[in-house]
């Protein structure tokens, strides 16, 4: 019987001591973003140096100062992260006038910098729109150029790994593999280098939390998980937040471990947790009836598909597919103050 391990961590991101070198497979995660008014008390507990920078409006420095602080975290995923782990972080980039002058923090190009620094390769990125119809949200003089600033309307979901490709060379390996394939179809809309994730089923929680929280929305971290590791991985997510992360891994039968630093959101993530079997369990069914509509409606353009998968007995476009199986949760026990076992059903 598959079962999962999830432990959350109730402490800074900088501390991973208790995780040992090169033991997860994949990180997805996104930080505090420097110099964004909801993050600045928490970088300025960090170091009171950043708390002087924003007092005297220097922004350069305090931009720098709070890259510092998440450079410490980036070192530790280098170490805890598995040769050939990949690294996934949601950033977006920052505007704001200090000390008289308008300009742009680009968080994501700094952020690649160091990783690249520390010996992770940068893969190509994705740009996450979050584009808005507001009518106030043009930025400048009006209509007089030259006085006007470009809005943005995008984050990054920057993309590393450690080392070259992973491989897979037992026949266990393989099979593990085989086990934790995506459709066809969604590889076709999930490696697109652009995401616009509006309509989509992904809140377990209401609005108003992701707006305290900022935190990304499940489908970002449950896709992810599905393109980057396998069934039976660890998942770790250094800025756990309201705990999306490990929900998206329970979800996709990971294992994951997250830290928070943030006390205060251990009622919330409980809370997900008790919700996660029934969320993900429809969220399964909803890809693979959304497989079925994308097979009738190919069966009716195209004619006959070669391919059966084992499982379901639905056609499918290619070889890789023909063993997958989206797991069913069946139950999350409650192993230790902050441990928890996800049991699938056979």
């Amino acid at each position: 019987m598959l079962k999962t391990l999830h432990e959350l961590i109730f402490k800074s991101s900088q501390e991973m001591s208790g995780i040992e070198n090169e033991s997860v497979h994949l990180v997805v995660t996104s930080p505090p973003y420097p110099l964004v008014q909801l993050w600045n008390d928490v970088f300025a507990e960090q170091n009171p140096a950043i708390k002087d920078a924003l007092n005297e409006e220097n922004g350069n420095l305090a931009f720098e100062l709070m890259h510092q602080e998440l450079d410490k975290v980036w070192n530790e995923i280098y170490r805890v992260l598995k040769p050939s782990g990949i690294v996934c972080i949601n950033i977006g980039d920052t505007t704001q006038s200090m000390g008289g002058n308008f300009k742009l923090y680009p968080s994501h190009s700094r952020i690649i910098s160091h990783c690249c620094k520390i010996g992770l390769s940068c893969l190509p990125y994705i740009v996450w729109s979050k584009q808005t119809n507001a009518p106030n949200k043009f930025m400048g003089s009006g209509m007089l150029p030259p006085g006007g600033y470009v809005t943005l309307e995008h984050e990054y979901i920057l993309i590393f790994r450690k080392g070259g490709k992973r491989e897979f060379k037992t026949d266990e390996e393989k099979r593990e593999r085989f086990l934790s394939p995506y459709f066809w179809e969604e590889r076709n809309s999930w490696f697109s280098d652009i995401w616009d994730l509006r309509g989509v089923h992904q809140s377990l929680r209401s609005g108003k939390l992701r707006d305290r929280s900022a935190a990304f929305p499940f489908e970002l971290a449950y896709r992810l998980i599905n393109m980057f590791s396998l069934k039976g991985d660890v998942v770790l997510d250094p800025f756990l937040g309201t705990g999306t992360t490990i929900l998206a891994a329970m979800a996709s039968a990971r294992n994951s471990i997250g830290i928070e630093i943030e006390e205060n959101f251990k009622e919330v993530i409980q809370k997900g947790i008790n919700e996660i079997v029934e969320f993900a369990n429809e969220y399964n069914e909803e890809r693979i009836q959304r497989h079925e509509e994308f097979i009738s409606k190919r069966f009716e353009k195209n004619g006959e598909i070669k391919h059966t998968n084992e499982h379901y007995r639905f056609p499918v476009i290619t070889k890789q597919e023909l063993k997958l199986k989206l797991d069913i949760l069946k139950c999350i026990k409650k192993i230790e103050e902050s441990c928890f076992e996800v049991e699938y059903a056979n």
